[in-house]
């Protein structure tokens, strides 16, 4: 699958970095908080959401791509769009059960995906003015996840604004894994930017590399509070691109320790606490790239689980 015309380029530091393994599971957990069996199993619907979106479009009509869409019984599908090549696939519909316009970004093969975010030679620029009115003028943000949101940002609000006049409802939510879930970053921004101030806007995200620079981390938080981006275990993808590069994550990092076992860590890009994804992949070498698959609390994600 086609993502961004990078070449692999893999620097030293990122193997020389000091290792620092995680915690035994005994440690006190005193800047965390650890999740209650409700809460986890509350991330399921967005988890299969976010499943749902690697199927073809042909399945996804009709919410009747096996597993991923019965866990979400009743949700109504209005948009599907993309080729899953030069455009990711992406669907838009209303979930009647929580009264919120649903958007959802497929992901990519993290093979692929890390070679791309692991390039000295990243390139990055300005988010688009004309979808992001007024940002701070030192926001910069991955180049080519930018250029992706571009080709169907505007397509999207259009259905997403018909959904939200058509049910009377107030709530966005975006959902996405691994390249799909810096789509849905930039989306949830994008939404609250030209949505009117009354419609609430919440994400869930797995398994996201860093979208953009610190300004963009700062102004996310700001501007979109109800953000959860969820880390399985030892997943490599959410420490790349590196933050040496200039690249940070916005708040809401729920990290999974192990099944049945996850944490909300505190702060941004920066939560030092050993059950947080920065002490527990400190670099790439100590990452296992198939936690970015799963389980995410038993549910996998990627094309070969869209309806498994």
């Amino acid at each position: 699958m086609q993502t961004f015309p990078y070449t692999l380029v893999f620097l030293a530091a990122l193997l020389t970095s000091a290792v620092v393994h995680a915690a035994p599971q005994s440690l006190r957990r005193d800047r965390v908080t650890t999740l209650s069996p409700s809460e986890l199993s509350g991330l399921a619907p967005f988890t299969q959401f976010a499943r749902a979106a690697y199927c073809p479009s042909d399945k996804v009509q009709g919410w009747n791509c096996g597993e991923a869409c019965d866990a979400v019984p009743g949700f109504n599908l209005t948009l599907t769009g993309g080729d899953g090549n030069e455009i990711q696939l992406f669907y838009v519909g209303y979930w009647p059960d929580q009264k919120t316009v649903v958007v959802a970004h497929e992901g990519t093969d993290p093979t692929e995906l890390m070679s791309d975010l692991t390039d000295v030679n990243i390139v990055t620029e300005k988010p688009d003015a004309t979808l992001f009115p007024g940002l701070p003028d030192d926001i910069t943000v991955h180049s080519g996840f930018a250029d992706e949101h571009k080709k169907t940002a505007g397509t999207i609000l259009t259905e997403v604004q018909n959904l939200l006049s058509a049910n009377n409802a107030k709530s966005v939510t975006l959902v996405g894994h691994s390249l799909g879930g810096a789509l849905a970053e930039l989306d949830s921004l994008f939404m609250v930017l030209n949505l009117p101030g009354d419609i609430s806007v919440q994400a869930v995200t797995y398994g996201t590399p860093r979208v953009g620079n610190g300004a963009w981390a700062a102004f996310f938080d700001s501007k979109v509070p109800n953000f959860k981006r969820v880390n399985n275990e030892k997943d490599i993808v959410p420490i790349v691109p590196g933050r040496f590069l200039g690249f940070a994550h916005p708040h809401g990092e729920i990290h999974i320790v192990s099944p049945g076992d996850a944490v909300s860590c505190p702060g941004d890009d920066d939560a030092d606490d050993d059950q947080c994804t920065i002490k527990t992949v400190p670099n790439i070498a100590d990452g296992d790239v198939l936690d970015h698959l799963g389980p995410y609390e038993g549910i996998y994600i990627g094309t070969l689980f869209c309806d498994s």
